[in-house]
């Protein structure tokens, strides 16, 4: 397949760049895969679409203060480092800013915490080494939620709180599993008492996320890894059901595809699957998504679900009814 296939033009005042007023006030396309059928309504409308009983999977990470702010010693030039994943105690992977200017043996301080470069990678990424207490123990403190780059804006307070779904755990991700974000303990409450259980897995989302595919052939792309974990448990419900299953997000699904093609060897570890049309899905009956940027691996995904003709539709309706993109924009339920 062309890259080409998966490009399209979004007028850039149809970016969200801030959360809508309510989690639940977000727009919910509803796409009929079976009709083609595109309709539009209101996300605390979902419950009127999902089969009952019935299953609902979503990804219960949390996005951590991954983004550090510091500065070069004793030169005291500006930095910037992103944690990406935490090698050792306090030896982190981490892209940083400005990368060309940042070699090994650098010395770096950020909120008075010492750190030194030990190793360089490509892409701007290098192996942070740092001094005294735990990092993880202080993030909260020193560093600020990683919002992600087309927002073209500063963390505020406003995101401390929307940027994480009201069911987020486990903190792990840079990035928020963003279907998510929609949903609000009314809500939640109101599909469980309607016979939607509630299931949990856990994907930490990294910036790979938003790395727009390059290989002008899509077979060609390298899928960067993330991390998961499911409980015993839960994956037991999820084995075992007997009622449709609504996947929140691509992380959601791609954990769940993880699993069905180990046959449930292990459930937690590393998973680079890379979902494009042709895929065959075995665990996922709905789909539940935002609407992603071109030339992403979530814009493949969604098209491998609901087919590359009907979500080209499906996006052109967007942009022509000024939905909200990306991150904190609107929602599509797939069904």
């Amino acid at each position: 397949m062309k890259l080409s296939e998966f490009d399209y033009l979004l007028p850039s005042q149809l970016i969200a760049r801030y959360p809508a007023k309510q989690r639940d006030e977000s727009r919910l396309m509803v796409l009929v895969r079976k009709t083609g059928q595109i309709r539009h309504h209101v996300f605390h409308e979902l419950l009127d679409f999902l089969p009952k009983p019935g299953m609902i999977v979503r990804n219960n990470t949390r996005v951590y203060a991954a983004r550090l702010k510091g500065v070069k010693e004793p030169q005291g030039g500006r930095v910037e480092a992103l944690l990406l994943k935490e090698l050792q105690p306090n030896l982190y992977e981490c892209l940083v800013k400005p990368a060309r200017r940042l070699k090994r043996g650098q010395k770096l301080s950020f909120s008075n915490q010492k750190a030194l470069i030990t190793e360089e990678l490509a892409d701007g990424k290098r192996i942070i080494r740092f001094e005294g207490v735990p990092l993880n123990t202080i993030l909260e403190k020193i560093g600020q939620i990683p919002l992600p780059p087309y927002l073209e804006r500063e963390v505020t307070e406003i995101d401390a709180e929307r940027y994480q779904t009201v069911y987020a755990r486990h903190s792990g991700s840079v990035a928020a599993p963003t279907a998510g974000l929609h949903f609000t303990p009314l809500l939640l409450k109101q599909l469980n008492e309607s016979g939607i259980e509630m299931v949990d897995v856990t994907l930490h989302v990294g910036m790979g996320t938003f790395k727009p595919v390059q290989c002008q052939q899509v077979e060609d792309h390298v899928m960067h890894f993330e991390q998961f974990r499911v409980t015993q448990e839960n994956w037991q419900k999820i084995r075992n059901r007997k009622v449709p299953l609504t996947a929140v997000g691509t992380t959601s699904v791609r954990v769940l595809e993880t699993l069905v093609q180990a046959n449930q060897v292990e459930l937690s570890g590393e998973t680079n699957l890379f979902i494009t049309p042709g895929y065959q899905f075995q665990s996922v009956d709905h789909l539940l998504t935002n609407f992603h940027l071109p030339r992403s691996t979530l814009l493949m995904l969604v098209s491998a679900f609901a087919g590359p003709e009907l979500i080209r539709q499906a996006y052109q309706t967007a942009i022509e009814e000024k939905y909200r993109f990306y991150s904190y924009g609107d929602a599509m339920l797939i069904i």
